[in-house]
């Protein structure tokens, strides 16, 4: 089932990387070296539009390993690049020699004082971090917009910065400390002054360059004040050498050259920031300007004013989402040289905050707008304002050409000199042919990113992409002395220009420094520093055809942190990236032995632990759900007798229930004579076996519900619901260890009976399923008409959607949501509790702590909040794990592939405090895999209402109501 290293991979390897490999063996398992086709070909895959397969993938957990892994590499002359989350742009994090990937570990962090500062290690994403600092109102520094999928050692060691923290809150000017891994294996902890004089003593000679270079540069009155005027903008080109005068001693100098190095100095193995305020209260508006000057002039005043952000936006860049729903309808008819500010402001406090907006309009009453300067702090309207920036990229990569890449470029100008430089990037871009592309940026850092599509598949088009980066290179550096690279990073991309960028003496001290660090040069080698003047042209990626459910995929990574396999198989992106290279060799009929190998591999990589959830659809810029691409391929796969065996189970359904629950009460039975000891034995017995072909039986598996007629309730005339207790909940009853013994569905009929509900049931309900388990295994044709048996039946039960419809699983209400046709009403019990039941209950908050799990399919309803709400009413705490997402058992996999489960859960146990007995969500198989991997039951948050709510008594004349605590 999984992919085991051939002994062909091993011999393919050059002589030298067979040496390497059975050096890192001797300290690593086998199962963390990679080297099959599949493996290496997906992790080599990041977001920029290079490709190069590593011949050696390396997931490596502590720095003990990276320790010896360099030590190797040294000895050996091993090239190493190291990789954390994927998402940089500019060609740094890919190689063809040896890849240490950090994603799956390095999560550890501590607090500092009232979150003043924090450590967090490497692996950890800006938005954990900004979690774990948000209850002190804090945040770090850098905001780049990948921060809910960037990790904090790609954050570092690009210098990322963002919209809002422009040059003063940067890893540059917020780091306070870091524990480094040299290239030669010594590891140095800046904020421990034992390792800082030691390592001083053991590197002498390191030092004293770095001594050398820092007195050279400030020597040199012209070249130390060119460094300070280069970094007043937003400047990620070349080596941060501007360490040498802002700091004197050769430990800060160290820590401050680690920032913006792209793994080219040393690993990142820990760093601590110190952290920025968070302001709770926030403005926008949304400013047109009848032409880029006057958003420029606009823009030097704001530079003044109590701002956090001011984004620039050209006329191409309003039109590509002027007819996206939701958004401003005035973008439509906008002057054709009109440009837009979008610029917010934050405050501790209300007040503040609308005296601060009172001062940003008034401060812009000379410059010229299309319509007035007005501000709103409602969320919803300023989120829809910033709804127009973040739809930009989406826009550029959901309309391009199949086979063509987006490509992201990033510069900065001098404040004074924005407006010339963007007329004059316009007028380029229009004379390579690039009129499609748009202009947007960070203004207030004149910060500039022009996007655009690019087909690097013709030799004439690689051709037209070279003259044009010439071009912008040669108008950035030598008519405005800007930076070529703004936050993005140097990477492969800018690494022929830095020279261009900084000239010859400054550069030559750059590969010093590089020199100085690497001297073997075996860090990342390529990238920064470059000898090959062609080299961002050269390992350009293709992106193939694969199918049309993907091919909009621009490999940006966003997907990764929601994907329930990220950390035992693949992710969305890697998925994609190997269905393009099998159509590739499909189409180009080369290397056949490599097509099968990468298909056999894939069955279980790609396909078989894919929890076809859609949650990466949530975090994808252009909303691509690979999930739908894996039942897709199963479809295919399906065969004629399978597909029969699908009819008829579908046209039988009432005997497969009746399987199920004959099935669920062998197991049962067993359970209950075994003992959980042995059963679990038995099991894990049968399954080895089978060679993994029986599904594995957990403790969690729940009791057979017995065939039962369900009746109408009929109690009051003003109040319907329309009753579909899924099929799942019909057949599976509680677990032997859940605290209410009752199946979902009586649990849900207690809560609407004390509500007042009249209760009805759709005809013939034992037939009736909405089709999920059968397009789950790409049994299309079947689920369609599971579903629309369904709908008809709803919608003769509703009286055609007069009454609401309450189904008690979240899956099966969303499957229901998107394939009906009909406008009838559908409600999960969350949605359905908060919506109707919050004023028709009497809740009674008890003093317990419960864990709540959002499933998949609530997650895309949006509906944690209300979960939430719900939660709290019934007790004192709820914990919702932050790190806990999709949970991995989708549908059946949890019993056929229950590593998956317990891959996607393995923070759970973890993150649920002591005095947390008992968790709710609304998904029965969900609460299955919840219940094994957490070590309590999980139920339906059904269970937990009924368990805390009573019928609400009608108010007797002149008493007043009694005091309850709040529901928040």
């Amino acid at each position: 089932m999984r992919v085991k290293r051939k002994k062909n991979d091993y011999e393919a390897m050059p002589h030298d990387y067979r040496g390497f490999y059975d050096a890192a063996a001797a300290f690593i398992p086998k199962s963390r070296l990679l080297i099959d086709p599949l493996k290496t070909l997906a992790f080599g895959t990041d977001a920029s539009f290079y490709r190069l397969i590593p011949k050696i993938v390396i997931k490596a957990e502590s720095v003990d390993e990276i320790t010896r892994i360099l030590q190797t590499a040294n000895r050996l002359g091993i090239p190493v690049t190291f990789r954390a989350a994927g998402t940089s742009l500019s060609g740094q994090a890919v190689t063809d020699s040896v890849l240490v990937l950090l994603a799956g570990a390095w999560k550890n962090y501590s607090l500092h004082g009232n979150g003043e500062r924090i450590t967090l290690e490497p692996g950890i994403t800006g938005a954990e971090a900004n979690a774990y600092l948000a209850p002190f109102g804090r945040k770090i520094g850098p905001d780049p917009a990948s921060i809910n999928s960037c990790m904090i050692g790609g954050i570092a060691a690009n210098n990322a910065s963002g919209m809002c923290c422009g040059t003063a809150q940067n890893s540059y000017k917020t780091v306070a400390g870091m524990k480094i891994v040299f290239a030669d294996g010594a590891v140095l902890d800046t904020e421990n002054p034992a390792s800082r004089e030691y390592f001083i003593e053991s590197h002498g000679r390191f030092i004293n360059e770095l001594e050398n270079i820092r007195d050279e540069i400030n020597r040199d009155a012209g070249l130390r004040e060119r460094i300070a005027r280069k970094y007043l903008i937003k400047n990620t080109t070349g080596y941060s050498i501007n360490a040498f005068i802002d700091y004197s001693d050769p430990i800060d100098i160290i820590l401050h050259l680690l920032i913006g190095s792209e793994g080219t100095l040393g690993f990142n193995a820990g760093i601590t920031y110190t952290t920025v305020v968070e302001h709770a209260h926030k403005a926008s508006a949304l400013i047109i300007f009848p032409d880029i000057a006057s958003a420029c002039k606009a823009t030097i005043i704001l530079k003044k004013q109590p701002v956090a952000a001011v984004e620039l936006m050209d006329r191409s860049s309003l039109r590509s989402v002027e007819n996206k729903p939701g958004l401003p309808g005035f973008l439509k008819s906008l002057p054709e040289q009109a440009a837009a500010l979008l610029v917010e402001t934050r405050a501790g406090d209300p007040a503040t905050l609308r005296e601060q907006m009172e001062r940003v309009e008034k401060s812009l009453a000379s410059v010229p707008t299309v319509f007035p300067v007005s501000f709103t702090d409602k969320k919803q309207e300023y989120e829809n304002l910033w709804d127009v920036r973040r739809g930009l990229f989406p826009a550029i990569g959901g309309a391009r050409k199949i086979g063509t890449t987006v490509i992201i470029e990033d510069v900065a100008f001098p404040i004074e000199t924005l407006a010339d430089a963007t007329v004059e990037l316009e007028r380029l871009m229009r004379r390579h042919g690039y009129a499609e592309g748009i202009i947007f940026g960070h203004a207030l850092d004149g910060n500039l990113h022009f996007v655009f599509t690019q087909d690097f598949g013709l030799p004439r088009e690689v051709e037209r992409y070279r003259s044009f980066m010439d071009d912008v290179t040669a108008m950035v550096v030598k008519k405005y002395d800007g930076s070529l690279k703004g936050e993005h990073g140097t990477g492969r991309n800018m690494a022929p220009f830095v020279e261009l960028e900084w000239g010859e003496k400054a550069y030559g001290l750059m590969r010093r420094i590089k020199n100085a660090f690497d001297p073997k040069g075996i860090l990342n080698p390529g990238v920064m520093i470059s000898g090959n003047p062609g080299i961002h042209l050269e390992n350009l990626k293709p992106l193939p055809k694969a199918h049309d459910i993907v091919d909009k995929c621009i490999e940006c990574g966003f997907c990764e942190v929601k994907c329930a396999s990220r950390n035992i198989t693949m992710t969305p992106r890697q998925r994609i990236a190997v269905q393009r290279e099998i159509s590739r060799l499909k189409a180009t009929g080369e290397n056949q032995r490599r097509l099968a190998r990468l298909e056999d591999d894939y069955q279980y990589q790609g396909e078989q632990t894919c929890a076809v959830d859609g949650l990466c659809a949530t975090a994808c810029p252009v909303s691509i759900n690979t999930g739908e691409l894996t039942k897709h391929l199963r479809s295919q796969k399906n065969s004629r007798g399978a597909v029969r065996a699908a009819q008829w189970m579908t046209d039988n359904y009432p005997a497969v229930l009746s399987g199920m629950r004959t099935g669920l009460k062998a197991a049962g039975t067993a359970h209950a004579i075994l003992g959980t000891g042995l059963m679990s034995a038995v099991a894990r017995g049968v399954r080895a076996l089978s060679f993994h072909r029986v599904p594995l039986w957990n403790p969690s598996m729940p009791k057979s519900v017995p065939l039962r007629k369900l009746s109408d309730i009929r109690k009051r005339a003003d109040r319907t619901v329309v009753y579909f207790p899924s099929c799942i909940a019909r057949t599976m009853g509680p677990a032997k260890k859940d605290r209410d013994q009752r199946p979902v569905f009586e649990a849900m009929l207690s809560v609407l009976r004390k509500a007042g509900y009249n209760v009805l049931f759709p005809e013939n309900m034992g037939k009736l399923c909405c089709g999920l388990a059968f397009e789950s295994k790409g049994y299309f044709a079947q689920a369609e008409q599971m579903s629309r048996d369904l709908e008809k039946a709803l919608l003769a039960s509703s009286n055609n959607g007069e009454h609401p419809i309450l189904c008690d699983t979240s899956p099966c209400l969303y499957r229901m949501r998107t394939t009906f046709t009909s406008n009838i009403r559908l409600y999960e019990p969350v949605e359905f509790i908060h919506a109707f039941l919050m004023d028709r209950l009497d809740f009674r908050r008890i003093p317990e702590t419960v864990a709540v799990h959002v499933t998949c399919s609530s997650a895309k309803m949006g509906l944690a909040e209300k979960f939430r709400t719900v939660a709290r009413a019934c007790v004192e705490k709820v914990v919702m794990p932050p790190k806990v997402g999709c949970c991995g058992f989708a549908g059946d996999r949890g019993f056929t592939h229950p590593e998956l489960n317990a891959s996607a859960l393995a923070d759970l146990k973890q993150s649920l405090p002591a005095d947390c007995k008992s968790g709710y969500s609304n998904s029965r198989t969900c609460e299955i895999g919840l219940s094994h991997n957490a070590g309590i039951p999980y139920q339906s948050i059904v269970h937990l209402v009924d368990k805390c709510t009573s019928e609400k008594l009608p108010q007797s004349p002149g008493l007043p109501l009694p005091d309850k605590r709040p529901i928040i």
